[in-house]
């Protein structure tokens, strides 16, 4: 039995399981005279790399932003900072992917803690096989106040992103970064880990990584847990074999992300926060890709394939947007529990003595909408209630076979349609019954 992070999982629109019995200022800009006549000085600087436009102004194409001079309003000396630090992105961008770790620092004073950061991001992107890095500045810089009698200009920046393969639908990460300008040069002195909803920090913005990349998977973790690598892409390929086919929308992901944390990078990575049963999920980041994430503080050693089997499955069959709707838990979790057994029979399910405590309790009213386990549910009764949804979902492939299961899980979950509609669409049934057969089963199958 795997891991997940249900219940925090269901607001955030992530995937996940329980572990099972054997073992988840800014400021306005106020803009100087002393900042302008050192931004002004800057522009000589760059005059040369400002690009030139390929239409005059009015025909399509905006002029590049002026340099700004003494007394201009702020708003002159965003637009020409946005563009300068949009250009160094850009060169920085370009020396990523062809490899040139000099090229990819250049943009950093070497003395600040983002020349730190920024190797190691360097390195764990490389790992990773980064094909793909496009940044696009989201905010106009904004002036703030250092705390040390400085000026430090900060950003937000997009960067569409792609591994392995050459071409892929980029996710983006959003990153916020700060600038100085110092000696006629813009120096980024402070990058910062991306925190918006589920982005991060990523494992590649916040570790070292090492990486290893199959035919379907690319495994990661850091150098501290090297030596589980090859095991993790074993197993991981193995599970992308089964989770491929529940690939709701027809074609699987590209490949499927997996990192293996330790204790300190699972109580960083994503933002952490997941409940103590946690041992591990699945998080939508962008592009119609998710990541999985492993618990190696919480993972046995002997449920790795089924854990593996049941987060991919999330990331092949959820909406690429992520997913959130508690009365449908037990749908979006009996499926994964379903791949995650591997093709098991019913009396090796892992949960059922968990699920037979639950039954004899009133701690479930019997109703699929309400299997959804809450915060403060202990890892038995979480266990027990994935087990509901198991053996709901499992009853109702006995029954119209897999194909149809899935197209049912594909009108609900991604079609946003009732359960009702659906079920007479698609196994010409009424759902009171059919739900009233699955609890039947449910019950039955616990014993």
């Amino acid at each position: 039995m795997g891991g997940g992070s249900y219940p925090p999982a269901v607001t955030d629109g992530e995937g996940g399981r329980p572990p099972g019995r054997r073992c988840r200022l800014w400021l306005g800009l106020v803009s100087t005279l002393l900042a302008c006549a050192i931004l002004a000085g800057l522009a000589v600087t760059y005059a040369d790399r400002l690009p030139v436009p390929a239409f005059a102004a009015g025909r399509g194409t905006p002029l590049p932003a002026r340099s700004p001079h003494p007394g201009d309003p702020g708003s002159v000396t965003q637009a020409w900072l946005g563009e300068r630090i949009g250009e160094l992105l850009n060169q920085q961008a370009a020396a990523l992917l062809r490899g040139d770790e000099r090229g990819f620092l250049a943009v950093a004073d070497p003395a600040s803690p983002a020349a730190a950061d920024l190797k190691r991001q360097y390195h764990s992107l490389r790992a990773m096989q980064v094909t793909a890095w496009k940044p696009q500045i989201s905010t106009a810089p904004v002036r703030i106040e250092n705390g040390q009698g400085g000026v430090e200009w900060r950003t937000l920046a997009s960067y569409e992103h792609c591994f392995v393969l050459p071409s892929c639908r980029t996710g983006p990460v959003v990153q916020g970064s700060r600038w100085v300008a110092a000696a006629g040069q813009l120096r980024m002195v402070a990058v910062e880990p991306s925190v918006s909803g589920q982005d991060g920090p990523r494992p590649w913005e916040a570790s070292d990584l090492v990486v290893a990349v199959g035919a379907r998977t690319l495994v990661a973790t850091t150098p501290a847990h090297r030596s589980r690598l090859a095991g993790l892409l074993k197993e991981a390929e193995q599970a992308a074999a089964v989770a491929d086919r529940y690939a709701a929308e027809g074609s699987p992901p590209d490949r499927y992300r997996v990192f293996y944390a330790g204790r300190t990078e699972w109580e960083r990575w994503y933002g952490g926060d997941r409940p103590g049963w946690t041992a591990g999920y699945a998080v939508p980041v962008g592009g119609n890709h998710y990541e999985v994430v492993l618990n190696g503080d919480r993972l046995h050693s002997t449920l790795v394939g089924d854990l593996l089997r049941h987060e991919m499955t999330h990331a092949a069959s959820l909406p690429g947007r992520g997913y959130r709707d508690g009365a449908t838990w037990w749908l979006v979790e009996g499926v994964a529990e379903l791949a995650g057994a591997g093709g098991r029979p019913v009396s090796r399910y892992d949960g059922l003595t968990e699920l037979r405590g639950l039954l004899r309790t009133s701690r479930w009213n019997g109703r699929l909408n309400t299997a959804e386990p809450s915060a403060a549910a202990d890892a038995g009764e979480v266990a027990a209630r994935y087990g509901v949804g198991y053996l709901a979902v499992r009853h109702l492939v006995d029954r119209f076979g897999e194909r149809q299961v899935l197209a049912f899980f594909k009108a609900v979950v991604h079609g946003g349609r009732t359960l009702d509609e659906v079920a007479r669409q698609v196994f010409g049934e009424e759902w009171p019954a059919l739900h009233d057969d699955c609890v039947t089963y449910v019950r039955a199958a616990a014993g």
